[in-house]
């Protein structure tokens, strides 16, 4: 089967197969028909499930398909997206480890990187994105992963997968991959030689800004890490966000194609407006990483960045002016959202460390959301004009 096919056909509980839908799975722990069956479970000699924060028939459907989409071996949901970026760190790395990222990553990201792996002795620097001759030099003989995004949150820069997976294969360091703002039916980091692909679920594969939820997927051996360290401390998915985001699975590829075709538009129609200085889209022919884009993604996703001549009060004025657009603090939804990342998602971030990642003060982005171009290009349109 095509993998879009295996995300809408998976199911992994076939107790009931007279239920179209998958049966959901609320239960904090699971029964034994004898001491034995019990004893072989916990002794890991059957795939029996024993309690939720470890597995569940719900959560393990929802895996699957993640995993039959990103082309991967096996696969761990999480709460949210922060904890399978977590987990997906400190399962694998231990004190006197590096860590080698690129210097364009989501706010919380940088927090994790900079304020709490150092408190385990594991050594963290950054590579920039439009560097990639200064990549190899950054390794260190400790350096065990690499982790990067792309295309990057949220100035939408891309990085050369096919480029870092051969570096990362040729020192023998684990190549880990945010794949969120593509999803896996716009790119598969994995073709490209990622060992680790990570989602915050509770974008783009949720769609509709219902449910919190993360995955990880790659390799067998490294995922089993990551599972012993998940079920030990205790970031499960409820198996009710697995049962609505394996659902949501089931249109991902439908809905990433109408995000990317408005997203696309939109760009087209904004790119030159007077008030803007530069936009940034993948499939635009002037993204300065155009040509990676058409090698290593199916199509250009559906978020779009330009950036307001007039700076901070720009911004403000934009989003203040807006009457369709939602403001909130989530991308991937149904609903096209505008935001300031300067003032929100990175706004922890120095003045300096931003402009060096490209998120000056009048940087806006637009999730493109599901409504009708002509909606969604109207109000920021209106939007600019009063900037």
């Amino acid at each position: 089967m095509h993998p879009i096919t295996k995300a809408i056909r998976t199911r992994t509980d076939q107790t009931n197969e007279m239920e179209n839908s998958s049966p959901l799975f609320l239960t904090s722990s699971f029964c034994f028909d004898n001491a034995e069956e019990m004893r072989a479970a916990f002794a890991d000699e059957s795939d029996d499930n024993i309690y939720s924060r470890f597995s569940n028939p719900t959560v393990q459907e929802f895996t699957d398909r993640v995993v039959a989409l990103e082309g991967a071996e096996a696969g761990f949901a999480t709460a949210s997206g922060m904890s399978a970026v977590f987990g997906s760190m400190m399962a694998l790395l231990k004190s006197g480890d590096h860590l080698l990222a690129c210097s364009s990553i989501f706010g919380s990201t940088v927090t994790v990187l900079n304020k709490y792996l150092p408190n385990y002795g594991i050594e963290v620097s950054y590579v920039s994105v439009d560097k990639p001759e200064e990549w190899e030099a950054a390794i260190r003989p400790n350096t065990k992963m690499i982790y990067l995004e792309t295309p990057t949150n949220p100035a939408l820069d891309l990085i050369d997968l096919s480029f870092v997976g051969a570096l990362a294969k040729k020192h023998n360091i684990i190549l880990n991959v945010d794949n969120c703002f593509a999803t896996p039916v716009c790119q598969r980091p994995i073709d490209f030689g990622a060992d680790l692909v990570v989602h915050s679920a509770t974008k783009w594969i949720d769609g509709q800004g219902r449910v919190l939820g993360g995955v990880v997927v790659g390799k067998k051996e490294l995922i089993h890490s990551i599972y012993l360290f998940c079920r030990s401390t205790g970031p499960a998915l409820s198996p009710f966000n697995a049962w609505v985001l394996s659902k949501s699975m089931e249109t991902l590829d439908v809905r990433m194609e109408r995000h990317s075709s408005n997203a696309l538009a939109l760009a087209k129609a904004l790119e030159g407006h007077p008030a803007i200085n530069y936009l940034r889209y993948p499939f635009l022919p002037s993204h300065p990483q155009h040509a990676i884009a058409l090698k290593q993604m199916k199509n250009g996703g559906g978020l779009v960045a330009f950036e307001l001549k007039g700076g901070v009060e720009s911004g403000r004025k934009f989003l203040n002016s807006l009457q369709m657009l939602t403001l909130t603090a989530n991308l991937g939804d149904t609903k096209s959202i505008a935001s300031h990342p300067a003032s929100t998602t990175h706004a922890k971030m120095s003045e300096a460390e931003r402009l060096a990642v490209n998120i000056t003060p009048g940087l806006i982005r637009i999730s493109v959301g599901l409504e009708h171009i002509d909606d969604i290009l109207a109000d920021i349109l209106q939007a600019l004009d009063k900037c």
